[in-house]
């Protein structure tokens, strides 16, 4: 007797760009009951919707991309939270493992949370203007944050169209601005901004060297090591790094011993289900180079240069959470990424990375001898790739 197999589930979703990523979007209220909560059940859905585990690396059997920016899911609802709109909780989803990181937060989605709330119901229709920009208050549940998201309206539809370029991004579309209000994870660690106590740190990395570093966790926890330390000119575009294994294996064991001094983890195994986070980047002060879509970056153009790792491979633009470490480090004197663009007090700055350019602004004040950023901004851009229903195989 042949065996019996159930039919497909078919789940409302809609899959979004935003920034420089892509992820598959749900309302809480639209998964199955049994991912309305976290737990095993969520995390095998994300996966199974992604293509994960796929030892192919092609994640043809599901939406995901197979890059760290195209294997992400993410789930909204009304806000818990007074004063909020919206719940917003990321998952990173593994390309070649069964696992969901729930760490942290993807600044690049971020720019698509209040496209989809205010396009799926979760805003308050009385808070939606007839045109002009909507104000979405935005509770990042991953890391208890919050995010204000500046959407344009037009004749009371979120406007996605627009003259706005962002490097790392094909096509122009509208500009959303986020503003990322205390961004930086007390949380994590020590309780610090800078969990070591310092600006500046010679991180020890077993089997590789001891490099400078500067550690933080405004945005999202990243180390930041000098590009001519570990053997870079912070020029270099992804298949530089991305086909070199030995390079990986020294990223890897650098981020390790930065999620060990941070105390984001007790052990060097405990990295392994923290893939999402810490970052790791490296910095370097201008010169020129050509960026991955063949146009030409010079020195005078930015004030510093940026690569940076996600999930294990050099990302081809910069992640959003990224994107305000740096500009949180840039405005603090002293730390790496400040020196790496010469120096002194500022309050935005402007970085090379793979596809471009990248501005970022950040308000940063020493409190009781204590550094504290008050916000980061950055503008970027979502639209609607796609909307439906997603389909899985049932159990």
């Amino acid at each position: 007797m042949s065996r019996v197999f159930p039919p497909q589930i078919r789940i409302p979703a809609t899959y979004m760009r935003g920034g420089t990523s892509k992820g598959v979007f749900f309302r809480l209220q639209d998964l199955p009951e049994a991912a309305q909560v976290p737990g095993e059940a969520r995390d095998r859905l994300f996966l199974r919707v992604i293509g994960s585990p796929d030892p192919y690396g092609a994640h043809i059997d599901g939406m995901g991309g197979a890059t760290s920016s195209t294997s992400k899911c993410v789930i909204l609802s009304r806000s818990s939270q007074p004063g909020h709109d919206v719940d917003y909780l990321y998952g990173q989803v593994s390309i070649d493992k069964a696992f969901v990181d729930w760490s942290g937060n993807c600044g690049n989605l971020s720019a698509a949370v209040g496209p989809f709330a205010i396009s799926n119901g979760l805003v308050d229709p009385s808070r939606i203007p007839a045109n002009g920009t909507c104000v979405v208050r935005i509770w990042q549940a991953n890391i208890g944050k919050t995010i204000i998201a500046h959407v344009p309206v037009t004749n009371g539809q979120v406007q996605e169209t627009g003259d706005f370029e962002l490097d790392g991004v094909t096509f122009p579309a509208a500009e959303i601005v986020l503003e990322f209000l205390d961004p930086s994870d007390e949380g994590e660690g020590s309780g610090s901004m800078f969990p070591t106590g310092h600006l500046v740190d010679d991180l020890e990395v077993p089997g590789v060297g001891t490099f400078k570093a500067t550690m933080i966790t405004a945005g999202i926890p990243t180390v930041f090591v000098n590009a001519e330390e570990i053997g870079y000119k912070g020029t270099e575009l992804r298949e530089a790094i991305n086909t070199d294994a030995k390079a990986l294996e020294k990223f890897e064991k650098i981020r390790v011993a930065g999620a060990l001094r941070m105390g984001l983890i007790k052990a060097p195994e405990e990295a392994l289900k923290r893939q999402h986070t810490p970052k790791i980047a490296f910095v370097a002060k201008p010169r020129d180079y050509v960026a991955s879509s063949g146009r030409s970056i010079a020195a005078s153009d930015v004030d510093l240069l940026v690569r940076a790792l996600s999930m294990g491979k050099l990302h081809h633009a910069m992640m959003g959470t990224a994107a305000v470490a740096i500009g949180t480090a840039a405005a603090i004197p002293g730390t790496l990424v400040n020196l790496a663009a010469g120096g002194g007090t500022r309050n935005s700055v402007r970085f090379g990375h793979p596809s471009g350019t990248l501005r970022v602004g950040a308000e940063a004040k020493q409190v009781n001898g204590e550094w504290t950023v008050t916000k980061a901004i950055l503008s970027r851009s979502a639209r609607v790739l796609m909307e439906g229903r997603v389909r899985v195989p049932g159990k």
